[in-house]
């Protein structure tokens, strides 16, 4: 990746003042976070749901998700069974679901990782084929690392 305009000196910035990765991984950086959402993108909902399948403490699944709402990733919807009281589901926002490419592509990192062991695969629905995570630039190019550059945004 290269380092473009003011940024190509790096001993003149840090990234941690303005890096939006940094302002990410403060709040999907956490491994109950993520697989809190991967439960939510797998089509849990219900708190004691996601928090036993994401294999985390209620207590911890509590604060994550308080998290997650705040941030705008999951909306927390009220629902009631017949003679219980109120109580809430998770569902993944338009924010939430922006996440769907990170997803894929720590899947298909982790496949990597499995080698041959991997008892799962993401196809498309629709026609079968596998879903790749891609790099592309806003007009349709595939986009490598070493064609990459990183500038401050132009306002």
């Amino acid at each position: 990746m290269k380092l473009a305009g003011s940024l190509a000196d790096r001993d003149r910035w840090i990234a941690a003042d303005w890096c939006p990765m940094e302002r990410a991984l403060q709040l999907i950086g956490t491994h109950s976070a993520m697989v809190l959402l991967r439960e939510a993108f797998f089509g849990g909902r219900r708190f004691d749901d996601l928090a036993r399948r994401a294999g985390v403490t209620e207590q911890i699944a509590a604060k994550r998700l308080r998290q997650l709402v705040d941030a705008g990733l999951l909306d927390k919807q009220p629902y009631q069974q017949a003679g219980q009281r109120t109580r809430y589901e998770y569902v993944l926002t338009e924010r939430g679901r922006s996440l769907f490419p990170v997803l894929i592509s720590l899947i298909e990192f982790g496949r990597m990782l499995q080698g041959e062991s991997t008892a799962s695969e993401l196809v498309h629905d629709g026609c079968g084929a596998a879903v790749m995570p891609e790099i592309r630039c806003a007009a349709g190019h595939e986009v490598s690392l070493a064609d990459t550059a990183i500038r401050t945004a132009k306002r």
